[in-house]
């Protein structure tokens, strides 16, 4: 299978943290499975780092170098996302948010999120 993890499914899962189900963990961390990471996650973790709006125990660097060294993908931003963000509902207003769904719906994949608001799409995901 095919999955994009949503920008607090990154940060959960590089932190470690109880907040993501062992199902969740199992399925990222099984090498039959794709995963991907946009680089507009990683933009929004570098943005929020820089302006103390989040408070992690990684720093950025470490979380490029864990990414890279891991098998995860990182897809960057591409026309068909932009297409695809243009013609999207607005159900939900983080411009983060609608471009992970477009490049979700661009690439065929299902998103990994707890977020209501993502799961209002007409998108795949699963939590």
């Amino acid at each position: 299978m095919r999955y994009l993890l949503d920008t607090h499914v990154i940060i959960w899962y590089f932190e470690n943290l109880s907040k993501i189900p062992q199902e969740i963990y199992k399925i990222i961390d099984n090498r039959k499975n794709s995963i991907y990471i946009s680089s507009v996650s990683l933009w929004e973790i570098a943005i929020k780092i820089n302006i103390n709006k989040l408070n992690v125990r990684f720093t950025f660097d470490k979380l490029i170098n864990d990414i890279k060294s891991g098998d995860f993908k990182i897809l960057q931003i591409e026309n068909e996302y932009l297409k695809k963000l243009a013609a999207l509902p607005l159900i939900h207003k983080d411009p983060f948010d609608r471009l992970l769904v477009s490049t979700a719906l661009a690439e065929d994949l299902t998103i990994i999120t707890a977020d209501d608001n993502i799961q209002r799409y007409n998108v795949s995901w699963i939590w």
